[in-house]
């Protein structure tokens, strides 16, 4: 019998980020585990104050010695977002292991999680070992082969791992361009070939465009829309935003001033590294003669111009945000420019990226976006490409992942549409464990999967914590302050009743002098039976001024007593 072979879902299962799993065979000294991707996840508008959220790593933290590698499969926040973090000692690997951990990818795909990891200080921890289209390299007891994909990132891979129970292939993000930018398509063939002998035992597929029918549009359509668009504002100064990452994107950007006799200045610093690192690397080309820094910008006629800016998704401090802020050191915007957004809001940005649109229009500035042209193309895969793909693969065992339930739903009944058993689509969750053996696939228990936030620094945030923010956030906090004298059992001094966000004091002076009557009666009382403890005393000051306010306002703020003693 063939050795079993494990999966562990980390992240991505019913959610957009965090995508990371384990694959693994073996146990106890001869346990090894493969990493697929590291991703981070931004947060939710009721996350108050969080900055990023994370897989949590305590099973790789258990394990930290028998993790041969890190396979990424292309270089999108998502999906390498997190390895900074993975390698750092607070809630990663890094201080537990002997040696470096090595990271495979594409060039582009390696640097451009470098760029992350550097910035962390951190490279020491890493052996970042680069992969070309197609090559094969053995990993531990796996052999792990890098398919080319189209995706709205070059140089994006699927992942095949050669286990003794057969191939395991992961789709990553893909989608079936048949004329992108770079002439790298979709490797087809190459997962026709895989079906051959043992065939491909499971398949893991991207499922976030699952619901959407037919086919994703072509990178390249999008370059003719953006050409029209700068010969239409031809005397105007045009200023885009979309992924710093998407340098297929950027090139049709450049192309396009260019062909319309413009200069091209990034803005923000990750455009400006991105940029840079994709001329280095012959992903993208534009001339030295056409890229000029932000700074010398006005020494040129608005018509002149085009800037390439980060902040398509409305993050605060972005260049784009502090564009529609009117805060930013290089450009005023006024009625003489055109913002393009050439990207699409992630679900649960939609909120932040339409404040930016606003803030735009309130600057005087013209906005284009994708609600109005079609500027933007998704670099995933939609029904009939799935369907297409799961036809090649003929898969024995099938499972979505990368999206949320919904869409992993989808997909799923895109699998039993194209013949897979319904016994063999399973449906899995963030902490779930698979097992693929002689016998076929099976749940295998479960390990912790929770968020990990990250504010400011790693690890200081809890689910406490944001529940207790989300609190504050909507009901308001009520501090209630009384001196007694433990001696006498007399009220000293107080309630005093210091309130954020539930009345605004002056003007309910009379409620609050009421409901420090109420908490003195409740503390008075109390003395009188002989309560001498504080904390029994704190405990009746907050049911006293919780009651009090429900009564009165119908509202549960957050109660805090303090009682202070003589």
């Amino acid at each position: 019998m063939a050795e079993p072979v494990r999966v562990v879902f980390l992240g991505g299962l019913g959610e957009i980020g965090r995508n990371c799993m384990a694959i693994e065979q073996g146990s106890g000294d001869d346990r090894a585990i493969v990493l697929i991707d590291c991703g981070l996840m931004f947060p939710d508008p009721d996350m108050h104050g969080i900055d990023l959220v994370l897989p949590d790593f305590s099973y790789l933290r258990e394990h930290a010695n028998s993790i041969v590698g890190l396979v990424a499969t292309h270089g999108h926040e998502d999906h390498v977002g997190g390895i900074q973090f993975l390698l750092r000692d607070e809630a990663g690997i890094g201080g537990l292991r002997d040696e470096p951990l090595p990271i495979y990818g594409a060039r582009l795909t390696l640097g451009l999680a470098r760029n992350r990891i550097e910035e962390a200080g951190l490279l020491g921890r890493c052996d970042m070992r680069s992969v070309t289209d197609n090559e094969r390299i053995e990993i531990g007891p796996f052999g792990i082969e890098f398919i080319p994909v189209t995706h709205s990132v070059p140089h994006a891979h699927a992942i095949a791992v050669h286990t003794d129970q057969g191939v395991v292939l992961h789709t990553g993000d893909w989608k079936l361009d048949l004329t992108p930018v770079d002439r790298r398509r979709t490797d087809l063939a190459r997962i026709g070939q895989l079906t051959s002998g043992r065939g491909i035992r499971l398949l893991m597929s991207d499922s976030t465009n699952a619901e959407e029918a037919g086919h994703a549009p072509s990178e390249t359509s999008v370059g003719g829309v953006l050409a029209g668009l700068f010969a239409e504002h031809r005397d105007r100064r045009i200023i885009t935003a979309s992924f710093a990452s998407h340098l297929h994107r950027i090139q049709q950007i450049a192309d396009a001033a260019i062909g319309a006799g413009r200069k091209v200045a990034t803005l923000g610093l990750s455009m400006k590294k991105n940029v840079r690192l994709g001329i280095d690397l012959g992903v993208i080309t534009i001339p030295d003669s056409s890229l000029i820094d932000i700074e010398d910008i006005d020494r040129y006629e608005p018509g002149e111009i085009c800037v390439i800016s980060t902040g398509s998704q409305g993050e605060p401090m972005s260049a784009l945000s502090l564009l529609a802020r009117g805060e930013n050191k290089f450009i005023k915007l006024g009625e003489l420019d055109t913002v393009i957004l050439s990207s699409h809001a992630i679900p649960g940005n939609e909120s932040a990226v339409n404040g930016v649109i606003d803030g735009l229009l309130k600057r005087g500035a013209e906005v284009i976006h994708s609600g109005i042209y079609d500027v933007h193309a998704t670099g995933h895969a939609q029904a009939d490409e799935i369907k297409t793909y799961l036809s090649l693969a003929k898969p024995e065992w099938y499972v979505p992942i990368h999206g949320e339930f919904r869409h992993m739903m989808a997909n799923a009944r895109l699998g039993e549409l194209m013949g897979v058993p319904r016994t063999n689509v399973l449906m899995c969750e963030d902490g779930d464990v698979i097992e693929l053996s002689d016998e076929g696939l099976a749940h295998a228990g479960r390990v912790p999967a929770g968020y990990v936030y990250v504010d400011g620094i790693i690890g200081d945030v809890g689910r406490g914590v944001i529940r207790d923010r989300r609190v504050l956030g909507e009901e308001g906090v009520v501090v209630v302050v009384v001196t007694v004298d433990i001696q006498t059992g007399k009220v000293l001094t107080g309630p005093d009743i210091i309130t954020r966000g539930w009345v605004y004091a002056p003007e309910a002076e009379d409620l609050l002098d009421e409901a420090c009557d109420r908490v003195a009666e409740a503390v008075e009382s109390a003395l009188e039976k002989g309560e001498r403890d504080v904390e029994a005393l704190e405990r009746d000051v907050r049911r006293a001024a919780g009651k009090f306010v429900n009564e009165r306002t119908k509202r549960r703020p957050m109660i805090v007593p303090v009682v202070m003693e003589t």
